[in-house]
């Protein structure tokens, strides 16, 4: 019996992880493959940014009604419902006829990955409640490295000259078959139970609506930087610092191979330190790698103030949605549901509100806002607490 549990709860890690890998890689799909969906639309660039608000409305949408759908389907069954349907989106978008068209397949995709992004944490959690020690920042470096897989691929079969409507299509039945065989060992029904309060812990319904829209909050400091680092880090690279083509792009990779790493090596550091510590160390490094790195106005600085961004961001994602997800008496999937829906709203109007401060005070300044965000971690911190004893 024992043997047979411990059994069930590797296979589930290995079917999580894959979950998470599988987010990455239908995500980042398709990113590669933006230069030339654009042209063989003829869009205006835009045009093109109205299309691509497309994926994070769906996502914005999504996580909205999450946990009551993993609430009558299950965090397994809608893991892989979701994956499956976001892997199929990427049918439709690669056979884009028009912006129409793109808009409509990019809320698809942005939907059914905001519907899967809360199941498969809902399942993380409990997966980590299982094993009884951190596992929720590897799982969240398990999606980062599909993106760059992702990434890599799409930039590969750029370079091959893969006609994107072969290209996309072919990855999604690819796809779908990852999601369905690699997510075979997740749990069952029985791991989307709230865990049982201590003596004295529990919390009524209204009462938890704080804790977890204190996470919610820090996820959304998080989030804008997140957003503005992909968004507009080789906009001030290139343009206020004057940065070649190739390192402007060096921000954004230095903030993403930081924030993999960084989410590699989180648990251990959760794990001994304790996530309170780890947020305030981390939302420390993230702000001042950040300020200084900006205030310096040299882009080798910059670079470096971006991947120490990346590097301190990393672990906020996973533990706030590890926190949400063992709140006394909460069901997983609607504590996490609840976090993403506010965190997410940075990741989706971050950058734009970015964009209209640089019109005022230029950009050098506007990118100061992810820095006092994180910097509000180190004052929010304690709201990660509430899943310990």
């Amino acid at each position: 019996m024992v043997t047979e549990r411990i059994e069930t709860r590797r296979r589930a890690r290995v079917a999580v992880t894959a979950a998470f890998t599988a987010h990455g890689l239908v995500a980042a799909a398709w990113v590669a493959r933006i230069p030339q969906i654009k042209e063989h639309l003829g869009l205006s660039e835009g045009a093109m940014g109205v299309a691509l608000l497309g994926a994070p409305v769906g996502v914005v949408a999504a996580v909205r009604f999450a946990g009551r759908a993993v609430a009558r389907w299950g965090s397994r069954a809608t893991t892989v419902a979701a994956g499956v349907a976001s892997a199929l989106s990427l049918i439709p978008l690669g056979l884009a006829w028009n912006l129409s068209a793109l808009v409509v397949a990019l809320l698809l995709m942005g939907g059914s990955l905001g519907l899967m992004d809360v199941a498969m944490n809902a399942q993380g959690v409990a997966v980590e409640r299982g094993y009884g020690r951190p596992l929720m920042s590897g799982l969240h470096g398990a999606y980062s490295i599909g993106t760059l897989l992702a990434a890599l691929a799409g930039a590969g079969a750029a370079h091959a000259g893969v006609p994107v409507p072969l290209h996309l299509p072919a990855a999604a039945v690819l796809l779908c078959a990852f999601v369905v065989v690699g997510c075979r060992g997740l749990l069952d029904g029985s791991a989307d139970a709230p865990p049982e309060p201590d003596e004295g812990r529990a919390l009524p319904a209204r009462a938890s609506r704080w804790p977890l829209t204190m996470l919610g909050v820090i996820g959304l400091c998080s989030f804008v930087g997140e957003g503005a680092m992909a968004d507009w880090s080789a906009v001030y690279l290139r343009e206020d610092l004057g940065a070649g083509p190739g390192g402007a792009g060096l921000g954004y990779a230095g903030c993403a191979v930081a924030m993999t790493a960084g989410r590699l090596f989180g648990d251990r550091v959760v794990a001994r330190c304790g996530p309170v510590p780890v947020l305030r160390a981390g939302s420390l490094v993230a702000a001042l790698g950040l300020g200084c790195g900006l205030a310096a106005g040299h882009p080798a600085a910059a670079v470096a103030g971006f991947t120490l961004f990346g590097l301190g961001a990393a672990v906020v994602a996973p533990v706030t949605f590890s926190a949400a997800g063992n709140l006394p008496g909460v069901p997983a999937a609607a504590g996490i549901s609840r976090v993403t829906a506010i965190g997410y709203a940075g990741l989706l109007g971050g950058p734009p509100v970015i964009g209209f401060v640089a019109e005022g005070v230029g950009l050098a300044w506007a990118l100061a806002v992810p820095v006092a965000l994180v910097g509000l971690i180190v004052l929010l911190a304690p709201a990660a607490a509430t899943a310990e004893g």
